[in-house]
């Protein structure tokens, strides 16, 4: 008798990825005070980490475009998790062990950077790639579990703090490394499947000449920054508009819009089937807007910071819900097609925060100015979505 397979194993195993991957973006940007107290690098030094963390995402997915396939789901996840976890244990030691502390932290980020890209690129197609009923649901439950590994990381370690110290991070930081050191086993032995067998995917080639993946591209763009603009501006904004200490800011900020983020995604996951993803995300992309143009635009700090929770809510199924509509219009895009989304949603998540800091600092760093023009990349979602919603009106026609 041929044994069932547990595919919640690699449900579970997934979920515990997004975690993973929320430990490596969350984490690190905590210690950055710490590191300036402890080793004495400058903030303008610290600032190439998140720059570096998110060039080696870009760089993961670039290359797994190529060679996910060639090397195999299994091996590529299970090397992210390992990775993962060799980056974090690394950044409790190297630092002290290298004549350059910087060098030791920057070599452990893009260890674990590598991990959160290989994580990106296949944790979606391994789940779509399961027989599981509702895949739309269940990918907008998959990516909540990003953000309840971002609210656990700031919640967990704010607590760890303040009990025993910012001197203890190292002891923290192996902990946090745990996660992927133990779901690098569930990795080893959860069945996988491929998403399309040898010879029924696109090629590269035949997916760049379809007009509709590069609608899913700029919707990618859109969410990548849409999301990444206010999760890694919340603090400093809510810290600014309400002048808060950092702890309550990074509270009332980040750690509120990934709770509002996650939300989001669960109640998705739940009543997807009685929903049209479309025109959820239409109703998202508007909310997003009217989101960015309160924080950017209103006098009252109270309102600015609930525009700036809310917003979570609003961008919380910009990501995984285009995801799903490109598996619905190119079911045979394969591993290529979920790696060039990751790559677009990366783009966006590193432009769009870069571009707010450029423009708060070219108008004496006032913060509102540059989320005020950062409301552009959910406006063009909302145009793609209308593009989107008019072809099908056509074809239905």
């Amino acid at each position: 008798m041929t044994k069932t397979k547990n595919y919640r194993k690699t449900l579970i195993s997934c979920y515990l990825g997004f975690i993973t991957q929320a430990i490596s973006a969350n984490f690190t940007p905590l210690l950055f005070l710490t590191f300036k107290e402890s080793y004495g690098i400058s903030f303008e030094i610290i600032a190439l980490v998140p720059m570096v963390f998110y060039l080696t995402q870009l760089l993961v997915d670039l290359v797994a475009v190529k060679f996910a396939d060639v090397i195999g789901y299994r091996t590529c996840v299970v090397a992210s998790q390992v990775v993962s976890a060799a980056g974090l244990i690394l950044m409790a030691f190297l630092p002290d062990m290298l004549p350059n502390p910087f060098w030791g932290i920057l070599i452990s980020v893009v260890l674990y950077a590598t991990g959160s890209g290989l994580i990106e690129v296949l944790l979606s197609p391994i789940v779509e790639a399961c027989p599981f009923e509702n895949k739309t649901g269940v990918m907008s439950l998959l990516h909540s579990f990003y953000c309840w590994g971002a609210v656990g990381v700031i919640l967990g370690s704010t607590l760890f703090f303040a009990i025993f110290g910012t001197s203890c991070w190292k002891i923290l930081t192996l902990i946090w490394a745990v996660v992927p050191l133990i779901n690098t086993f569930n990795f080893l032995s959860c069945p996988i499947e491929r998403l399309i067998d040898d010879g029924e995917s696109m090629s590269i080639c035949q997916l760049l000449r379809l007009p509709l993946f590069w609608i899913m591209i700029v919707l990618m763009i859109c969410a990548g920054a849409s999301e990444a603009t206010m999760a890694q501006w919340a603090s400093a904004f809510t810290e600014s508009a309400l002048g808060v200490s950092k702890i309550i800011g990074d509270l009332a900020g980040p750690c509120l819009f990934a709770f509002f983020m996650g939300l989001a995604r669960v109640f998705y996951g739940k009543y997807s089937k009685n929903l049209d993803l479309t025109k959820v995300m239409l109703v998202c992309g508007a909310m997003c807007v009217l989101c960015y143009l309160s924080a950017s635009l209103s006098p009252i700090s109270i309102i600015g910071l609930i525009g700036c929770a809310l917003c979570g809510l609003a961008v919380g199924i910009m990501w995984p819900g285009t995801i799903s509509i490109s598996s619905q219009k190119c079911p045979k895009g394969g591993t290529a097609m979920f790696a060039f989304l990751a790559l677009a949603g990366d783009l966006g998540a590193t432009v769009s925060p870069a571009m707010v800091g450029r423009i708060a600092d070219a108008v004496g760093g006032n913060l509102k100015i540059g989320l005020l023009f950062a409301t552009i990349f959910p406006i063009v979602m909302l145009l793609g979505l209308i593009l989107l919603v008019n072809k099908r009106r056509k074809i239905n026609r």
